[in-house]
């Protein structure tokens, strides 16, 4: 066994494994993709209700408590990178695989097209779920019902550079689990890039895709435009984040991958 075996992949060599992972991702059949995006989106609409839980009676604002929310919200994107599932932001990372010409701009389209609309479908049932159980009738949903409320009325410019802020940090998480060798360390990789972008309070759409159905279940005065709105800003900015600021960035820095 070569002695490197339990080291990390260093960066040039995550480059090439995200690359190879890329073009796996878009050769996936339909039914598959599908049934993998939406356990994505309920694996993060499930971060997002711990998440709930954890800020249930904390200082909104800044403190202790916004660093426990991030840190209970990264089990989300651990049940994703661990589990195996499709996540729409993670896919950024996609993008140096299209660079590269080893799938087409179509098969990448295709490949964010199914799995926002699957992620989407995972997160509101999930939301749906949770309203039926009861539990959004308390603290857990009066929480979301605010987060649902402030999300709404953000600025478009707000949006969108607090989503390409928090997928340039979902996106590092992905490229460290990258780096591990074990399901430990990738546990540990994803843990703090997810919890830093949940403290610092951007915003991430595969999350919001539960929280604002959450939240308008437990009452929330969430207008239609504003949610419509939020989502379609949050998720531009999600994708120049994790597209621009990372792939292309590393893209930039390792040259074409020949792995």
């Amino acid at each position: 066994m070569p002695a490197d075996s339990h080291d990390a992949y260093k960066p040039a060599e995550i480059a090439a494994l995200i690359e190879v992972a890329g073009v796996a991702k878009a050769a996936l059949p339909l039914h598959r993709l599908g049934t993998l995006a939406a356990l994505a989106g309920a694996f993060i609409g499930f971060g997002a209700a711990f998440w709930c839980v954890a800020m249930a009676g904390a200082d909104p604002g800044f403190g202790p408590g916004r660093v426990l929310g991030g840190v209970v919200f990264a089990l989300g994107l651990i049940l994703v990178v661990v589990g195996g599932a499709e996540l729409f932001t993670g896919n950024a990372l996609m993008v140096m695989a299209a660079v590269d010409r080893r799938i087409t701009f179509a098969a990448l389209l295709r490949n964010w097209g199914v799995v926002y609309v699957g992620n989407l479908a995972g997160a509101v049932g999930l939301a749906i779920a949770f309203g039926l159980s009861g539990l959004l009738d308390g603290p857990m949903g009066e929480v979301a019902a605010r987060a649902a409320v402030a999300k709404a009325g953000l600025d478009p410019v707000e949006a969108f550079v607090r989503g390409a802020l928090c997928n340039a940090l979902v996106c590092l998480a992905v490229w460290l689990s990258f780096a591990a060798r074990s399901a430990t360390d990738k546990i540990l990789a994803v843990l703090w890039p997810v919890a830093g972008f949940v403290a610092l309070g951007l915003e991430h759409s595969v999350a919001n895709m539960f929280l604002f159905p959450a939240g308008i279940w437990a009452g929330a005065d969430a207008t239609p435009a504003g949610v419509a709105g939020n989502l379609l800003w949050v998720s531009l900015g999600n994708v120049v984040g994790g597209a621009g600021g990372v792939a292309l960035a590393y893209r930039y820095a390792f040259g074409a991958m020949r792995s």
